[in-house]
């Protein structure tokens, strides 16, 4: 049996490892100093909807920030960014179409009032605190993505 080599994409990695511990620095800013949890549904669902009386400028910011971040990087020359084991394209239109992208944005607008909070907030900031509702929802998202990916790419037979 042959062995198929495979390379590993260190700028990627590296790059995946910082945004990782920058995710980590700024949530763990947001709770120091603030005393607030860094889940992006309860930042901008609190903005939008509740709007607590002087608790928007720093929420405002906050998503300026998640804004600034790819502009700047785009600026600098980074581009849209890599589409998976395909260094040479870009991401741009959803696969799918952006009425379907619009569709699936609602859905996970949805599933994060239901669920309490979103990735970030349960996966990056709850499983930090130890909690175990952030723990039973990650552990859901997890499970959730394994699923549709099998079914998608073995059921379906679409995907990469």
């Amino acid at each position: 049996m042959q062995h198929k080599e495979s390379r590993v994409d260190w700028t990627a990695t590296l790059q995946g490892l910082v945004g990782g511990i920058l995710i980590g620095l700024s949530a763990v800013w947001l709770m120091g100093t603030m005393g607030r949890i860094a889940g992006i549904s309860g930042i901008v669902g609190n903005l939008f909807i509740q709007r607590p009386e002087g608790d928007s400028a720093w929420r405002i910011t906050f998503l300026l920030g998640l804004i600034s971040g790819p502009l700047l990087v785009m600026a600098l020359g980074g581009g849209l960014g890599n589409v998976a084991n395909a260094p040479g394209m870009v991401i741009g239109e959803p696969a799918g179409g952006v009425l379907l992208m619009l569709v699936a944005g609602f859905l996970v607008g949805i599933g994060t009032g239901l669920g309490s909070g979103c990735t970030s907030g349960h996966g990056v900031c709850g499983l930090s605190r130890l909690s175990v509702r952030s723990l039973v929802a990650t552990l859901t998202f997890l499970v959730t993505a394994i699923i549709t990916v099998y079914v998608v790419r073995h059921v379906i037979g679409g995907g990469a």
